[in-house]
């Protein structure tokens, strides 16, 4: 017997400084915020937020994205270590990677380049932590 899901309901990253990655984060994929934390609440409503630990949590589509900043400055992110290897969103489609190839260039963040592997196209990126990123889109249409 196994347990039957009918997809994730949230992913939530740590990050070491939550402006600069509420920053990098709006900039590049502009979700709408579900839940923010607001240091001037008052004391019930900080208590009824508290599942966001200080941080934010966005709404794309039927799926939930939060940033929780837990880490201290010292921790890095490490795809070689037991955890998460990388998050990647889905793109519609190659035109999609294009114009997001072009918000990286215009802000100068490091990228790979389209790449074409066969089943789709990705592009990859970090974040300011440096948790790698990537976008995927179908396969390229002649």
């Amino acid at each position: 017997m196994s347990i039957r899901t009918t997809g994730y309901a949230h992913i939530r990253l740590t990050v070491t400084d939550i402006k600069r990655s509420r920053a990098f984060y709006d900039m590049i994929f502009g979700f709408p915020v579900a839940y923010e934390w607001d240091d001037d609440a008052d004391e019930q409503t900080k208590e009824a937020m508290s599942f966001l630990f200080g941080g934010v949590i966005y709404s794309f589509g039927e799926h939930l994205f939060g940033l929780r900043p837990a880490a201290s400055g010292q921790d890095g992110f490490d795809e070689n270590r037991v955890g998460l290897d990388h998050l990647s969103f889905a793109v519609a489609d190659a035109s999609e990677l294009h114009l997001a190839l072009d918000l990286l260039e215009a802000h100068d963040i490091p990228h790979s380049g389209i790449k074409d592997i066969g089943a789709g196209l990705i592009l990859e990126f970090r974040d300011p932590d440096g948790i790698a990123l990537e976008l995927t889109s179908p396969p390229a249409t002649s």
